[in-house]
Parts: structure tokens; sequence; C-alpha cells
């Protein structure tokens, strides 16, 4: 059976007893961890426990595929149901899946964190249609999903967070869980103890303001400018210093988005200054202002809604081809640097 994303929680803090194994796997190897260790704390408190959790490589599996089984038919020596724990695994497990499907008794239930599997994945493809397993997909938060775990994470500290904090916040955190949940908890610890209950953009700068976050600025700065080299220059410099792909992508969507909100308000006759004042987060001057105005020359309306279309297909890569994140995120910047100049080629 498949879990899906609405279904994932209730599941995790009470899995269905008919269920022998459960294949948890993503893009988002934070959030597959994450919910491994929640699946198998539902069942087991101490993941530590040498009796009731056993911890199998998916290789170890390969040459034995018939240790799944025998595990699952095992009874702990001190009593209560055990845990076990298949990590890393591939396709190298399917055929102990399918052994533990046939097993004519057991008890134990079979956590699998399975990586980014595709959807002709013998592992996750028996996950998704045996009855007595499941499939668990994790994929990378989207914005929504992200302003609700900053949000709900404030909310357990008794914190809330302000208007203009909570998008900038946001477009700082990676797709991936893990990483998210230790800028937030960084966030959050430094809150501790303030009077103050509520997180401000001041707040966040301090704390998750890095040189990376500053290096995306340069990028976007060099990709609508058609600058390839500032451009090949600002990327190794965010990767060098832990830049998230999908970061880069979404701040480039965000970009995209603020300038095809103000050029079709002018586009319909619109005044300017009103269209940039209501677009959420435009600088009101200085050099970024400028630049932003600049881009706005440079890129009108039509080539705008195909850049839009072409980040959100960067995006989709990313979530579900499996292909490394910071190559998608290189071609997509090339590619609209490549735009830039060929509008600025024709202009000339």
């Amino acid at each position: 059976m498949k879990i899906e994303p609405r279904q994932a929680e209730a599941f995790l803090k009470k899995p269905d007893p008919r269920i022998r194994g459960v294949v948890i796997y993503g893009n988002d190897d934070g959030l597959v961890a994450e919910r491994a260790v929640a699946l198998a704390k539902s069942i087991c408190d101490d993941l530590n426990d040498p009796f009731r959790v056993v911890d199998i490589a998916g290789e170890v599996l390969k040459h034995d595929p018939a240790r799944l089984a025998d595990e699952f038919g095992a009874l702990s020596m001190m009593g209560g149901r055990r845990v076990i724990r298949v990590r890393p695994a591939g396709e190298e497990s399917v055929a102990a899946l399918e052994n533990l499907v046939a097993a004519p008794a057991g008890d134990a239930l079979i956590v699998v964190e399975g990586g980014n599997l595709t959807p002709r994945s013998g592992l996750r493809t028996l996950a998704e249609t045996e009855a007595c397993l499941a499939a668990m997909p994790c994929y990378m938060d989207n914005e929504a999903a992200l302003e609700g775990l900053v949000e709900s994470a404030a909310r357990a500290q008794g914190l809330t967070v302000d208007a203009d904090a909570l998008p900038w916040i946001v477009e700082r955190l990676g797709g991936d869980r893990g990483q998210t949940r230790s800028e937030i908890e960084k966030l959050l610890l430094y809150k501790a103890g303030d009077a103050s209950k509520t997180i401000t953009l001041e707040d966040a700068v301090d704390i998750l303001g890095d040189t990376a976050a500053i290096g995306i600025d340069d990028v976007i700065a060099a990709t609508f400018d058609g600058e390839l080299v500032a451009l090949d220059r600002a990327l190794d410099r965010v990767f060098s210093e832990g830049g998230h792909p999908v970061q880069l992508v979404r701040s480039l969507q965000r970009h995209a988005d603020q300038l095809h909100i103000v050029s079709a308000h002018a586009s319909k006759g619109g005044n300017m200054e009103s269209a940039m004042f209501k677009a959420r987060g435009l600088p009101r001057g200085g050099p970024v202002r400028q630049r932003f105005e600049r881009h706005l020359r440079a890129w009108p309306l039509p080539r705008l809604s195909a850049s839009l279309t072409v980040i959100l297909e960067a995006e989709i890569e990313c979530k579900r081809t499996g292909l490394p994140d910071e190559a998608i995120a290189r071609r997509l910047c090339l590619r609209l640097a490549q735009a830039a100049r060929s509008a600025k080629a024709a202009r000339r």
C-alpha cells in the first residue's frame, strides 16, 4: 500500500498492525531519517535496546535474503515487539522483502530506509503493491510546508513569528528536513529566555544570515543580468559554503515572481511605484532596487512567464528525477542567463 502525505503523521504515531514492513524513501534524506526514527519509536522507545532493535544493512540482505523473514519471526528475549531497521537499502533488498511477504508468521516491524527510489524501483513497487507492506514517500518541503513547520515549532515554544520574518526564514531553509530542523532549532534556542515572545526579522538575520544566502543574491543578479562569468563564480561560492540547490531554485522563482507581478501590473497601465510597493519583500531603494528595475527593463512579461515555467520544471526535477540537485540548479541558472544575453544582443 502507498501512504499518502496527508496520512503519514497518523501512520507514524500508530502504524497499521497488519503491516509487516514499511519502505521510507524520497529525495529528502533528512525527512526519510526523521520518519524512520519516529516509526521505529512507535514500537520501541529505546532504539539502543539490543533485545528489541536490530540494525541490518541492505548489502547484508543481498547475501542473506532469508534473514529478514527470520528476524520477523523471532521473539524478544525480554518481551515486547521488535523493530528491524534496514538502512541503507536499495534493489539488493527486494528478495529479502519478498521472503518477508511469504513468511508464515511474525510480530516485528521492518523499517526500511530506501533512499531516492524511482517509480521503476522494484523495492518501491513491491512496497506499494503488497497488502502487508507500505511505501512512504518523503519529498522536499515546499514553501507552504516550510512555513507551517516554522510556525508550529515556534508555537510549541510559546513563540510567534512576525509576518515579515516568516518568508525571509523560509527562503533560507533548504529542502532537506534534517537541515531545516537544525536551522529552526538554532533560532528557537536563540529566543529561549527572551522576554519577547516574537521572532522578528532582526532575530532571523542574526541567526540565519550567512554568506551562502548572501551569495544567492549574487547568483540572482548574475543570472538575470546574463553575466556568465560572474554567475559561474557566484555559483561556486554558494555551493562551497553550503548553499542548498533547492533553496537557490526557490530564490530564483521568488525573484521572477516579483518581476512578473510588477511587469503585469505595468502592462495594464498601472503605476510602477504602487506595483512595487504591493509586491512582497521588494527593496525600497539602493543598489538592490536599481538591480530590480534593470531586470524589469530586460525581462518583458512573456519572457518572465516562460522563465517561471522553466524554474518550476527545475524544482520538479529536483524532487522527482533523482538527478544531482546542484547540476539541475546550475543548468537552470545557465539557461536563464543565456536567455538574458540573447535579449541583450537583440536590443543592440
